[in-house]
């Protein structure tokens, strides 16, 4: 019979066997708690835990209990009315509510379950019917990109890797081990024969015979230990280990003209946030390199791209131009994954639309694995959103959707991110 001993830190007069279990039998529950409690809380505190609240009744579980019937007998303190032997009606079953104030109503009402959700369960609820698009690069890199990693010593190998110096410490450790004993017999010997030889013994009397053969077969024994024997070699060992090539950069676009005010910033920085959340599950390792714009585009901190005041036209080709440099000169490598996020309130000079378009499905949509782009803006569609159409319609890795308050932004966001069916 096999025992499965969970042995996992837990905290006191906690269970996490049992918190699982609970997890997985009240999924459907949770996650519609998890849902309502989105709606009431700010992107930016989107990655702590939440306490989630379960009505009774959705949790309720088989339990025995005493059957009504039967010879009950109470004593009930401080009774001035009844005596032993007289019979009176059974109270009904059932207590207070324990909510606002006594009714007449006979209807029972019990208390919610409430329970704390950690950060990672939490998270995982968030981000559970969700995925990125075009993960075959990252899947392949993960299955092929090896590093050999120094993992000690082992006793089998090839020549070329035996490692002399250790090979040969194990070497001198043996020697002297094994020869250790002889030695000090061999020692002793010779100061005794030494002794008799200086008291004037002859060479011919037993003693000095006898001393002198046991000296001459120690020395045999001490000959006979090899110098090295192949027990004593040593080969460094290497193993290989997955190297993490699962990398990804992130930037972000936003425009940053006269016409995007703070409050759309705010919007745009919610999406980015929650963008960002949704990588860090996926890939190891993220750059983010953030990019803005008005008539001239410039890579900042994300201090000045969320912070900075600016003012002016806006040309979102510039930024396109600027995507496309960097993208050529710090990420040309197979190994990084692409996503780019876009905000803007639509507004663009009517040509430069159409050069986006262009940049787009020449230069940038065939390097990156998806670009999302969110116009936050509560009137018609602007002409770069026409233009961003046709490139939506030729490249599948493209997504587009329009955010016209902050209460859009994670309806926006599922839509963008959405499992695709198989």
């Amino acid at each position: 019979m096999t025992y499965l001993i969970d042995r996992r830190l837990q905290g006191k007069n906690k269970s996490a066997v049992n918190r699982e279990r609970f997890l997985r039998r009240y999924k459907a529950q949770i996650k519609d708690a998890v849902g309502r409690a989105i709606k009431g809380r700010s992107i930016t505190d989107i990655e702590s835990g939440e306490k989630v609240t379960i009505p009774v009744k959705d949790v309720n579980e088989p339990h025995f209990g005493h059957a009504h019937g039967g010879v009950w007998e109470t004593v009930n303190p401080g009774n001035t009315e009844y005596q032993k032997g007289d019979q009176f009606n059974r109270p009904r079953s059932g207590g207070g509510s324990g909510r606002g104030r006594a009714g007449n109503s006979d209807q029972t009402n019990e208390d919610d379950f409430i329970f704390e959700l950690s950060r990672e369960e939490f998270m995982n609820y968030f981000f559970e019917d969700l995925e990125l698009p075009n993960m075959v690069k990252t899947q392949l890199s993960q299955t092929v990109e090896f590093k050999n990693q120094r993992a000690g010593y082992n006793v089998s190998g090839t020549p070329s890797n035996i490692h002399v110096l250790r090979s040969l410490r194990g070497a001198l450790g043996r020697r002297i081990a094994v020869g250790g004993p002889s030695k000090r017999q061999l020692k002793d010997a010779e100061l005794e024969l030494q002794a008799l030889l200086e008291a004037g013994a002859p060479d011919d009397e037993p003693m000095v015979v006898e001393l002198r053969e046991r000296i001459h077969h120690l020395h045999i024994r001490l000959n006979a230990i090899p110098f090295i024997d192949p027990f004593d070699l040593r080969y460094s060992n290497r193993v290989k280990i997955p190297k993490p090539s699962t990398q990804a950069v992130m930037f972000c676009i936003m425009d940053v003209s006269g016409s995007m005010d703070e409050t759309r910033k705010d919007t745009a920085k919610r999406f980015f946030i929650l963008l960002y959340l949704f990588l860090k599950r996926v890939y190891e390792k993220i750059e983010v390199v953030f990019i803005r714009h008005h008539t001239a585009a410039a890579e900042v901190d994300e201090n000045e791209f969320f912070h900075s005041r600016e003012s002016g036209g806006t040309v979102v080709s510039s930024a396109l131009h600027l995507l496309q440099k960097v993208l050529a000169e710090r990420y040309g490598s197979s190994d990084w994954n692409a996503y780019v996020a876009q905000a803007s309130d639509g507004d663009n000079w009517d040509n430069d639309s159409v050069l986006c378009r262009q940049i787009l499905n020449n230069a940038i949509m065939p390097r990156v694995q998806y670009y999302t782009y969110v116009e936050i803006t509560d009137g018609p569609p602007q002409n770069l959103w026409e233009q961003y159409c046709e490139v939506a319609g030729h490249h599948k890795n493209f997504a587009m959707q329009k955010i016209v308050t902050p209460a859009d932004i994670y309806p926006v966001f599922r839509e963008l991110f959405k499992k695709q069916p198989k």
